[in-house]
This record gives structure tokens, C-alpha cells and sequence, in this order.
């Protein structure tokens, strides 16, 4: 089928390869940017509207075969590209050895149907940053994308100090998974605002200001800052008053 027209942005320009069946566009931000590669444009429509939710994501271009993938990423260099394995003319796992030696180095995620153990396993060896089955809701993939994003973001501005700053920005992925077992009593959708919170803070962050920002009661912020802490992805400082105990603050490391 023919991928889908993309939009055009406010900052960008339209551009069509009608050779090869691309859309896309030329574009200038600091945005994440995405091609989706699926020879459903129903889908590539579905994904395109979930992507573009997602704030730094922006879709970029889209393609429907694994010919029109490979030539798009040529065209566009996308940062990340959101790959269907069952494409009709190679499967899409072939797709990604292929813009390897083509010198490109943009992520991939793959999104598709394939249940099979072969499947999961090739894409982890091919390196991929999140497998995602079809169907899935929004809230399912706006997860993967923000820790995509975080991840990203951490192996751009870690500086390696020694084996520590490894091992943080090698676990980051997994420490952040959905399906990561959480504390008693701690819910993966109020850990996700948390984490939102203290990302958005310019700064550190109290229990109190992160109840405040986040509608919770301060004894559960407390709960879910420290939680970040002990998983290592929250740095603690102590803030001293004139009396009293001192001021734990969070900070979200990265």
C-alpha cells in the first residue's frame, strides 16, 4: 500500500520522492525525529497521530515497504525509526543489517504483529530499543517513547567518570520498564506523573512541591521520590533550615 502523505510543519518543508513512494519532509529542531514504516496506511495514520503526542516526537516521513524504509532513512536520517516486521517485500528485521552498512546509526523500535520467539529474539540482536505488539493502546507507546527519549537524552550528556556512569546508562532502559515490579502499593501510572515531575523541575524538588505539582498526597510523593532514589534514578540532597530536620530535595539523574 502507499505510505501516508506527512503533514507540513510551521518550520519545515514538504518534500516527495515519487520514485520510490517516500513522504516527508525537511526539517530543523530540536525534535526527535521519526519515520514509521508500515504498508498499512491505516496503521502508519494510527501511529503517526500517536507519535506526534508525544512531545520532542515528531514524524518526519513515513514509508510502506522495506525498499521505501531503507531509501527514506537515506533521505531524511531520522533519529528513530518505528519498524514493521511484516512488510510485503522483506522481512522487516533484513531492513535493519541493511542501514547498518549503509553507515546510518538511527535507533529502532519495532511495532508489529510478530509473536514468535525467533522474531523477539533477532531484534535483540539486531540491537532494537523496544519491541512493541500490535494492537496497543496510546498510553503503551507514549511509555516506550519517553523512556526512549530519557535514555536517549542520558547517553548524550553522560559523562564517564568511571564504571558507575556505565552501569547507569546501561541499566537506564531497563530500569524504567513498564513492566518493572514496583514497591507495594505504588502504581506504574502515578510513578510515570512523578517522573514527569521531576524531570520538568528546573532544579531540585521537595516532597511537598512534588504533591503540589502532581495532585498526590505528600506521604506518596515521599514514597515514589524515594523509590527513584533506591532504583537510582533520583539523586537526593539535603536542604538545612534553622531548626528542625533537614530538607530532603530530588533531583532526576541524567
Amino acid at each position: 500500500m502507499s505510505p501516508l502523505p506527512a503533514t507540513t510543519p510551521t518550520n519545515g518543508t514538504n518534500h516527495m520522492n515519487s520514485a520510490n513512494g517516500i513522504t516527508g519532509m525537511n526539517v530543523t529542531s530540536d525534535a526527535i525525529d521519526v519515520l514509521v514504516v508500515d504498508d498499512d496506511f491505516m496503521v502508519t495514520r494510527v501511529h503517526r497521530t500517536f507519535v506526534e503526542r508525544v512531545e520532542p516526537f515528531r514524524v518526519v516521513g513515513t514509508a510502506g515497504t522495506g525498499e521505501q524504509a531503507i531509501a527514506a532513512v537515506d533521505d531524511l536520517r531520522p533519529d528513530l525509526v518505528l519498524l514493521d516486521l511484516y512488510l510485503p517485500d522483506i522481512f522487516g528485521l533484513d531492513v535493519i543489517p541493511r542501514l547498518r552498512t549503509a553507515g546510518h546509526d538511527c535507533d529502532v523500535m519495532v511495532i508489529s504483529a510478530a509473536r514468535e520467539a525467533d522474531a523477539v529474539r533477532g531484534a535483540v540482536r539486531h540491537g532494537v530499543v523496544d519491541y512493541l505488539l500490535k494492537p496497543f493502546e496510546y498510553e503503551d507507546l507514549r511509555v516506550r517513547l519517553e523512556r526512549y527519549a530519557a535514555q536517549r537524552g542520558r547517553l548524550l550528556t553522560t559523562v564517564v567518570r568511571g564504571q558507575a556512569d556505565v552501569d547507569r546508562v546501561l541499566a537506564g532502559a531497563s530500569a524504567q520498564s513498564p513492566g518493572n515490579t514496583l514497591p507495594k502499593g505504588l502504581s506504574v501510572e502515578t510513578a510515570d506523573i512523578v517522573e514527569r515531575a521531576l524531570r520538568a523541575t528546573d532544579g531540585t524538588l521537595s516532597a511537598t512541591e512534588c504533591a503540589t505539582a502532581t495532585g498526590i498526597s505528600r506521604v506518596s510523593a515521599r514514597r515514589y521520590l524515594e523509590y527513584f532514589h533506591s532504583s537510582g534514578n533520583a539523586d537526593v540532597s539535603l536542604r538545612y533550615g534553622a531548626a528542625g530536620r533537614p530538607e530532603r530535595r530530588y533531583s532526576w539523574r541524567g
